[in-house]
């Protein structure tokens, strides 16, 4: 029987991480390894100034008290059996689209990333929406998506980002990471006892809608699939920087 281990970074009770379990039972087992609580924004961070602690709700859900990451590092190292490992992870539904330069800071997309590095294939799902979330059509393909990776697999180091619309679904595009127009805005208030505190935000002047790209795939109306690689390394900058490498040398040996 297939196994499948999800997580998400909405936390345990998320509306989105619910219907996706609801509807991958069609698929395989499924076993859930969650944050406790909302850990959106938590990118791929490892808890390692303090202890983790794990609760285990029923025989096929636990909680952890720490990241996307933790929960997945917990999960294939010592929660499930060695016997039990499962076949694919899948990391959602997010509350909220994860396009573009937002999927660095994604937990979700992280969850699935940690999969994808510890050997099992990993996507990510969001749907685009501020308000007003109905999982249904996103569940569906999430469906979809998973039998796919699970009969085809995917390239080595490799993790799909898929952002669906919150309207009327067109079709499905492969796409390439878009780059956002934001900047930060930075809200300070003052705490009951005098403090100074921060709350930071964004003000998005518009996307990068160009062809091609995550955000013009949601933006006509499509599911956007994107290829994103744990191999972080920019390929095509590398006989620039190593000539940049070659001159300090030189200049390093004219010194001395």
């Amino acid at each position: 029987m297939t196994r499948i281990l999800l997580t998400n970074d909405d936390g345990i009770h998320s509306n989105g991480l619910i219907r996706l379990e609801e509807a991958l039972r069609d698929v395989g087992d499924v076993y859930v390894v969650a944050p406790a609580s909302e850990m959106s924004g938590a990118s791929h961070s490892l808890t390692l100034a303090r202890p983790l602690r794990i609760r285990q709700i029923d025989k096929r859900h636990w909680t952890v008290d720490g990241t996307p990451t933790d929960c997945i590092t917990l999960a294939l190292n010592k929660i499930l059996p060695a016997e039990e490992l499962p076949d694919i992870c899948a990391s959602g539904i997010n509350h909220g689209g994860n396009l573009g330069d937002d999927a660095t800071y994604s937990g979700t997309v992280a969850g699935a990333l940690e999969a994808t590095i510890l050997g099992v294939p990993g996507l990510a799902f969001s749907l685009v929406a501020r308000e007003h979330f109905d999982f249904r059509e996103a569940a569906e393909f999430a469906v979809v998506a998973v039998r796919k990776v699970l009969t085809e697999g995917l390239p080595e180091g490799t993790l799909l980002n898929i952002n669906i619309p919150a309207k009327e679904i067109k079709g499905v595009r492969v796409t390439r990471q878009g780059i956002k127009n934001a900047r930060p805005v930075i809200s300070e208030h003052i705490d009951p006892r005098g403090k100074p505190y921060f709350w930071i935000g964004e003000e998005y002047f518009s996307n990068n809608s160009a062809d091609g790209t995550d955000y013009n795939a949601i933006e006509l109306g499509y599911i956007s699939v994107t290829p994103l690689k744990s191999d972080m390394t920019d390929h095509r900058a590398l006989t620039a920087i190593e000539s940049w490498n070659y001159l300090k040398n030189q200049e390093l040996l004219h010194k001395t």
